[in-house]
């Protein structure tokens, strides 16, 4: 049978399969230690895991408007009132199944051949495809480590093209727990002001922030930015809600319904028992959170100090996120049973034979000097993890 032109450009994401390869290899009997997971590893609080049982014994299993009940709109406005100091109206607020769908559902509404989309490197890796499979064109500026994982003013406006459609922020970042100080955004807004630029906002690491970093985004910047930046947030990393597939997007109200009309198209309406869990999530109790975050600092903490005791191996301390970033670039050339190492891949292979641990190469995320490693894992796999990884970079000639 003959595939659709789409699927050329269609990629595997590399995240999911180096933990559904960790994954594989455990069942076969191997001691595989996975950094590979996006994901917390605590499980989803008790008062939202009542309110979706409580939302199935009342008979709340039926269809709900496709961008989402009001309730849950409201719920989502109140969020951006209290914490981000933004106003939104209902009928700026659409509601998906999960962040990532809001931003394709985002790209598919805004983006089209001719159009170019700045991403920032490194970046999360279904960016790219999301712009490709909109039929436009990604264009990947590197935001070197001694400029903090992070693009300038200077890199952004050389960047930009009359065909410049917009640009995707991700701030904390995926992978490197970059994030951008609101002074910094500034900066980046002065090159935007007096554009139609559209700024995408993945905040979806917004509550995993370290050592007092305030969290802003470009919609704090002002007025004008606000009008030409969607924000989308949702529940995966903050809530530890994963599995239940819950983001929301917030904009102007000619996007927000164009978003919600291919939605209706798509995949109908959120799940509606996750909906009455996302209330719950958004205005209940939040205690969760310093505890989650409080404990991944503590990983976060003795994984970049393991790492760079490591010699050949830099690690940069993230502000945000649960991933770090090293740098294993200067083991390139190096040889492990008499194979070359001389890529990020190569290398992340040779960690999975020698160490029995699972990392992602960088050129997955745009850089190839680096690996990624998710500390969203127990404390005892970390420390065992990277005492693994020093093992094996001794064994190479």
């Amino acid at each position: 049978m003959k595939l659709g032109p789409l699927t050329k450009v269609l990629r595997p994401s590399p995240t999911l399969a180096v933990t559904m390869k960790a994954k594989a290899l455990q069942k076969e009997g191997r001691d595989i230690i996975g950094f590979g997971a996006g994901e917390p590893d605590f499980d989803t609080p008790d008062n939202i895991k009542a309110a979706a049982i409580r939302a199935i014994q009342e008979g709340f299993t039926k269809y709900t408007p496709v961008g989402g009940i009001d309730e849950l709109k409201d719920a989502v406005i109140e969020k951006l009132r209290k914490d981000n100091g933004l106003a939104y109206k209902r009928s700026q607020i659409v509601v998906s199944t999960g962040a990532k769908h809001t931003l394709f559902n985002m790209a598919q509404v805004l983006f089209g051949q001719g159009d170019e989309v700045i991403i920032p490197a490194p970046y999360w890796v279904s960016y790219p495809d999301i712009v490709l499979l909109a039929d436009a064109t990604p264009v990947i500026v590197d935001g070197g480590e001694s400029e903090g994982f992070k693009i300038t003013p200077a890199k952004l406006k050389k960047s930009i093209t009359a065909k410049t459609k917009a640009i995707i922020l991700n701030s904390p970042s995926n992978p490197t727990g970059a994030a951008y100080t609101l002074d910094e955004l500034k900066g980046l807004a002065e090159v935007l002001k007096g554009t139609e630029i559209i700024v995408v906002s993945d905040d979806i690491y917004e509550k995993v922030v370290y050592d007092d970093f305030r969290f802003s985004n470009m919609a704090n910047v002002g007025e004008e930015m606000k009008e030409k930046t969607i924000v989308v947030n949702g529940l995966s990393k903050s809530h530890a809600m994963t599995g239940w597939r819950m983001g929301y997007a917030a904009g102007p109200d000619n996007v927000i319904a164009a978003m919600t009309e291919i939605q209706s198209q798509s995949t109908s309406n959120a799940t509606s028992i996750v909906q009455k869990a996302a209330i719950e999530a958004l205005l209940g109790d939040q205690s969760f959170i310093p505890k989650m975050v409080a404990e991944f600092k503590k990983r976060r903490d003795v994984i970049v100090g393991a790492l760079n005791d490591i010699p050949g191996i830099t690690c940069a301390m993230p502000p945000g996120a649960f991933y770090v970033f090293p740098r294993v670039s200067a083991l390139y050339g190096r040889k492990y049973r008499g194979k070359p190492i001389a890529t990020s891949n190569d290398f992340s292979e040779f960690l999975l034979e020698a160490a029995n641990v699972a990392v992602v190469p960088g050129g997955a995320f745009g850089n190839d000097d680096y690996i990624r490693l998710s500390y969203a894992t127990s404390m005892g796999l970390i420390v065992e993890g990277v005492k693994r990884i020093a093992g094996a970079v001794a064994k190479l000639d």
